[in-house]
């Protein structure tokens, strides 16, 4: 099979039809096999009513329907697990994506060997509220990932198969799929710039709130992706660093004391137990023991982790047998 297409819907019901119509047109024209997995995040209008139509005339479409609202990582997780496809498609079911983009980006992940593809929507449709917050969260995390993209969140992607075979999506981790994929060896990624259309049906599902749990998701991300199998690393820097300017204080405290006693013979004002710097230095000291312990039993952690990893393989040669993440033909 050529594609899968991996559609997220949530009180769509309106553009079902119409899409679905769409994507069939523009892969009968270009001769693709293909499937569409439409995902039901727990909608509550007639979306899996239209679901269930579009599979009676065409077998080609699928639905999975959720219980209740799970969010869109969820949602594509699912699919991609479904998904049997050379080449793994996402698009929204809102008809701000479109489907004539799909041959293009088919072409970039089959023919010109790139593992991730990212819409890029740069003219936007979109009221400056959510196009300026936008604009800033693209630039932080350009800057914290070092993935030269300009539009993470853009709902339009292509995968190579093995790319989505072989990562996790969870909680509100979507927009970071690249991400997700680059800390997962697949550094092939790209961006090719895509129509984005009006509205036409609904409206928008996301509110300001999203801008401020993706930042703290991509800190998390960053942080697992950077140090997950090395703790120590961080927690043993920070904390090697907090204990020197501990004893760096505490060097100072005996040193004055000393001077006062032995080379000046000029009384220190105040005891040392009543000196802002001593418990400065008792604290920094305190600290940089935490974050030393603390990373030290990450590390035991991590590595009792590492022991039962199974790394991903996705190729081999003259071995009789290997887990891969490599499409079976």
């Amino acid at each position: 099979m050529n594609i899968s297409v991996i559609i997220p819907a949530k009180d769509e019901q309106d553009s079902i039809a119409e899409l679905s119509q769409w994507i069939s047109r523009v892969m009968q024209e270009h001769g693709f096999s293909y499937e569409v997995i439409f995902i039901d995040d727990g909608s509550i209008d007639q979306t899996w009513d239209e679901i269930q139509r579009m599979n009676l005339i065409n077998p080609f479409f699928k639905g999975i329907k959720f219980n209740r609202n799970f969010g869109k990582s969820a949602a594509l997780h699912t699919g991609f697990k479904m998904a049997n496809g050379e080449v793994v498609i996402t698009m929204d079911a809102d008809l701000q994506d479109s489907p004539d983009e799909i041959p293009g980006l088919y072409r970039l992940i089959k023919h010109e060997g790139y593992q991730l593809v990212n819409g890029w929507k740069k003219k936007r449709h979109d009221p400056l509220s959510k196009t300026i917050p936008s604009k800033f969260f693209n630039y932080v995390t350009r800057k914290i990932s070092g993935i030269a993209l300009h539009d993470f969140n853009c709902g339009l992607k292509a995968y190579h198969y093995q790319v989505v075979k072989n990562i996790s999506v969870y909680g509100e981790m979507h927009r970071y799929i690249p991400v997700i994929a680059k800390w997962a060896g697949f550094t092939k990624i790209t961006e090719k710039i895509v129509e984005h259309r009006e509205r036409k049906y609904g409206k928008s599902k996301f509110g300001w709130e999203r801008f401020v749990r993706g930042f703290l998701d991509l800190l998390s991300i960053t942080f697992i992706g950077r140090f997950a199998q090395r703790p120590m690393h961080l927690f043993g820097t920070w904390g090697i660093i907090s204990f020197l300017f501990g004893l760096g204080f505490t060097i100072k405290i005996f040193y004055d004391k000393i001077d006062a006693l032995f080379i000046s013979k000029i009384p220190l004002p105040r005891d040392i137990t009543e000196q802002p710097i001593f418990y400065l230095a008792l604290v920094a000291v305190v600290i940089g023991v935490q974050l030393f312990l603390t990373g030290f039993v990450a590390e035991l952690l991590a590595r009792q982790s590492i022991s039962k990893k199974k790394y991903l393989v996705i190729d081999s040669v003259g071995v009789a047998e290997v887990e891969s993440g490599k499409l079976k033909v």
